[in-house]
């Protein structure tokens, strides 16, 4: 099936023609997104293709179920202000060191400040897709597929918890905590406006991370933590974390939301993805990779 190009990184959308009557393409398209106001100017630029690739025209024919290309327009985004490194790359995967604040893929206000159209526009590969997602605030190893042939047998390794994932974390020291300990939790999507958070509510386990320390940091009342969780929850480190009384620095989710502001590129999420390892599904070879970032507050601040 034809696939379009990459633009700058980004693929074009994809949309079906469902079933009513459509005098026109353009009318139906100003009817499917009624928030769009600029679709004859992309029609004009030939930013709406058919499924054989041809430029379609503002007046042209409307038939259910065809479907169609199209380009989104991007509003400017302000560049983060960090870099991704290349860890390792082969025929299947890729793999980087994410830096805080850049979000995995395009979505919401993120699109082309991403990890993934910043490593097309790199890389020229269209068909990478992450094997696994970091939050935006998190640092660290992130993994990406390249062939869409071999994705569900990488993929079914982290359903089937067969990654070993080892996290660092800088959160409060506190003596009545004792470690290590495993931390062991139901966590569910808060409803209403807290919907970005997960809360701890009663009933059976379904999050559950070993927190081991590493280091106390000196005198500032912190310390450098060690997270390896055995399950893969929706903000499962932090919300765990947070339960047992040792938010994460740089938190702003957990253990208050807080107003969505811009970031603060200062005070990063003190959270890092050290280590993801597997045996390959392909291969057989045993995989690690490990990320060369630091935690800034893992520093001594007497130094």
């Amino acid at each position: 099936m034809f696939t379009p190009p990459l633009r700058d990184g980004v693929g074009a959308s994809r949309v079906g023609v469902g079933a009513g009557h459509f005098p026109t393409l353009l009318h139906f398209l100003v009817t499917r997104f009624p928030a769009v106001d600029d679709w004859p100017a992309r029609l004009a630029r030939g930013d709406v293709l058919d499924a054989a690739g041809r430029r379609l025209t503002a007046d042209g024919a409307c038939v259910p179920g065809s479907l169609l290309w199209y380009w989104r327009s991007p509003p400017t985004e302000p560049r983060v202000p960090f870099e991704i490194e290349l860890l390792h790359r082969d025929d299947d995967l890729v793999v980087v060191d994410k830096p805080h604040f850049l979000s995995v893929i395009p979505g919401g206000r993120h699109l082309v400040e991403t990890v993934l159209v910043r490593l097309r526009q790199l890389l020229g590969i269209a068909t990478l897709a992450p094997m696994h997602r970091l939050d935006r605030d998190t640092a660290g190893v992130l993994v990406f597929t390249v062939r869409p042939a071999t994705r569900h047998a990488y993929q079914s390794l982290l359903r089937d918890r067969r990654v070993h994932k080892v996290y660092e974390a800088v959160a409060p020291w506190r003596a009545d905590v004792a470690l290590p300990t495993l931390g062991q939790h139901r966590l569910e999507q808060a409803p209403g406006r807290a919907f970005m958070q997960m809360q701890v509510v009663p009933g059976e386990p379904n999050a559950q991370t070993l927190v081991e320390l590493i280091a106390r940091i000196g005198f500032s009342g912190l310390a450098h933590y060690r997270l390896t969780p055995h399950t893969g929850r929706k903000h499962q480190l932090r919300a765990q974390m947070s339960a047992l009384g040792l938010p994460i620095v740089g938190d702003r989710i957990y253990p208050e939301l807080m107003p969505d502001l811009a970031p603060d590129y200062s005070k990063p999420l003190q959270l890092l993805a050290r280590e993801f390892a597997f045996t390959d599904p392909i291969s057989g070879e045993r995989r690690c990779f490990t990320s060369r970032r630091r935690l800034s507050a893992t520093e001594d601040p007497r130094r």
